[in-house]
C-alpha cells in the first residue's frame, strides 16, 4: 500500500511487530458498513459510477459473509482488517475497488470502526446489565422480608433485609448502565472524512455519511477526530467500576457462604471442589469476578498511559487501544452473564440470617433515637447508650435485658419496647430506609 515510496520489503519482524489483523478482525463489520457509506458518498459525489458503486457493494457484502462464515484468510502482510478488505475487494471486483480509498485514509476509517463497535457493545453490555439488575431484583424480592445484620467495618451495625441488600447493587448496576449511556452519546461523532489529520480537498458529504452509519453527527475537528480516544478510555472505567461493583458483591457472597456467616448458599452448578478435601464447597465464581477487576483496571491503565504522551494527530501507539478494549469487553460481558445466572440459583439462610439480626447490639442507635424522642440531645443519648453497651459488655448480659434505669433516669419502662426487631425494621420508613413496605415498594418501582 506504499510501495511507490519504499525500495524495499517491509521486515519479517516488523510486520510480526506492526501486524493487527490477529485481533482487529473483530471490526470487520464496522469496517465493511463504514466503507459502503463512504462508498455512496463517493457516488453521490461523482466519484463512482452506479455500477463501481454496485460491484464495490456487492463485494464487500460477499467478504462480510465469507469472514463471518471463516472462509476469509487474512494475511498479516496487509497488517490490518482495513486493507485485507480493501485488498480483497479489489482482487474480488479490479480497478472499482482501488477507488474506494478515496478521501480517507486508515486514520479516518480506523477511528469510525471502533465507534461503531463501541456503541454496539455498549448496547450488549447495556442489555447483560439489566438481566443482572433483574436477577438481583428477582432476590430481593423473594428475600424482601429475610432480616439479617447490616455491617460497616465488616461489623455488625444495623437490622436491614437480604432483598434491602440486593438493592444496593440493583443501584450500583444503573449507574453503570448511565455511565455507559453517556458515553454512547459522546462516542457517536462520525470521523470518516477527516482523512489522516487535515480532511481531504475531495469533499463528500460527510453529514450523509454520518447519518447513514447512525450517528448523531459528523465530527467537527479533523484533528481532534483523528487523535481522540478519550471514548475507549471512557469505557475502559465504566467497566472497570462496573467490576469493582462486581468485585464487591463477589466479596459479599464469599463472606455470606462461610461456615462462619452461613448466611447463604451457591448452587452446585456455580461452585467448585476441593481436589483433596472432599467436604469443599468453594466460590469459585465470585474468586474469579474478584480477580478479573484487577485486569479491567490494567486495561484502563495500559489505555492512559498509551494516550498521556502523544502529540497530535495520529500516533502508532494508538494501535494498543484494540487489545485492551476487546479485552475488557469480553471480560465485563462474560462477568455479567455468569453472575446472573448464579444469581438466579442463590439461596439465603432465613434462620441465620435472623440470628444474627437478632443481636440486640444492633439495636443500640434505636436505643438512642428512643432517648432523642424523650427529650434527650443525641450527643448525652449517645453516650448512655454507650454506657448501657459498655455495662452489658462488663457483666456479660445483653442489652435487652439490661436494667436501663441503672444507667440512667432517662430510660423508662418502655425502653425494652426498643428491642422488638419487627418494630425496628417497620419504623424505618425514610425515603431510602430498609423497613420491609419500602423494599417491596422498591423493587416494583425497579420493575
Amino acid at each position: 500500500m506504499w510501495k511507490g515510496r519504499f525500495q524495499k520489503q517491509t521486515a519479517d519482524l516488523v510486520q510480526q511487530y506492526g501486524e493487527s489483523i490477529s485481533y482487529d478482525w473483530r471490526l470487520y463489520p464496522h469496517d465493511i458498513a463504514g466503507s459502503i457509506a463512504h462508498a455512496r458518498a463517493q457516488l453521490n459525489a461523482g466519484l463512482l459510477t452506479t455500477d463501481e458503486f454496485a460491484q464495490i457493494e456487492s463485494g464487500l457484502r460477499e467478504i462480510e459473509q465469507d469472514i463471518a462464515a471463516g472462509k476469509f484468510e487474512f494475511s498479516i502482510e496487509l497488517e490490518d482488517i482495513h486493507m485485507n478488505i480493501e485488498s480483497a475487494l479489489t482482487k474480488k471486483i479490479g480497478a472499482a475497488g482501488g477507488k474506494l480509498h478515496t478521501a480517507r485514509s486508515r486514520n479516518d476509517q480506523v477511528a469510525t470502526d471502533t465507534r461503531l463497535y463501541c456503541r454496539a457493545e455498549i448496547d450488549a453490555i447495556t442489555d447483560l446489565l439489566a438481566a443482572f439488575q433483574t436477577a438481583l431484583l428477582d432476590r430481593a424480592a423473594l428475600y424482601a422480608d429475610a432480616v439479617m445484620p447490616g455491617y460497616t467495618h465488616l461489623q455488625r451495625g444495623q437490622p436491614v433485609t437480604a432483598g434491602h441488600h440486593f438493592l444496593a447493587y440493583v443501584e450500583m448496576i444503573e449507574r453503570d448502565r448511565q455511565r455507559l449511556a453517556g458515553c454512547r452519546h459522546r462516542l457517536n461523532v462520525c470521523p470518516l472524512g477527516s482523512g489522516a489529520l487535515a480532511g481531504s480537498t475531495i469533499n463528500l458529504d460527510r453529514a450523509a455519511i454520518a447519518k447513514e452509519l447512525g450517528f448523531d453527527a459528523p465530527s467537527t475537528n479533523s484533528m481532534d477526530a483523528i487523535a481522540d480516544r478519550d471514548y475507549i478510555a471512557e469505557i475502559l472505567f465504566a467497566l472497570s467500576l462496573c467490576g469493582t461493583h462486581l468485585s464487591r458483591f463477589s466479596e459479599d457472597l464469599i463472606l455470606w457462604c462461610s461456615t462462619e456467616f452461613g448466611f447463604a448458599t451457591l448452587s452446585d452448578a456455580h461452585t467448585t471442589g476441593s481436589s483433596l478435601m472432599p467436604q469443599k464447597k468453594n466460590p469459585d465464581v465470585c474468586e474469579l469476578t474478584r480477580g478479573k477487576s484487577g485486569r479491567l483496571f490494567g486495561n484502563l491503565v495500559s489505555m492512559l498511559t498509551s494516550l498521556k504522551g502523544l502529540p497530535l494527530t495520529y500516533n502508532r501507539d494508538l494501535q494498543e487501544d484494540k487489545e485492551p478494549l476487546f479485552d475488557s469487553i469480553d471480560t465485563i460481558k462474560l462477568a455479567l452473564a455468569v453472575n446472573t445466572e448464579m444469581v438466579g440459583e442463590l439461596e439465603i439462610n432465613r434462620d441465620r440470617c435472623l440470628a444474627a439480626a437478632s443481636d440486640p447490639m444492633l439495636l443500640a442507635t434505636d436505643l438512642a433515637d428512643y432517648l432523642v424522642l424523650k427529650g434527650v440531645p443525641f450527643r448525652e443519648a449517645h453516650e448512655l447508650v454507650g454506657l448501657a453497651v459498655a455495662k452489658a459488655n462488663q457483666t456479660g448480659t445483653p442489652l435487652d435485658q439490661l436494667d436501663l434505669a441503672t444507667v440512667s433516669e432517662h430510660f423508662g419502662p418502655d425502653a425494652k419496647d426498643v428491642f422488638n426487631l419487627d418494630r425496628a425494621l417497620a419504623s424505618r420508613t425514610n425515603l431510602g430506609a430498609p423497613s420491609i413496605d419500602n423494599v417491596r415498594a422498591q423493587i416494583n418501582r425497579w420493575r
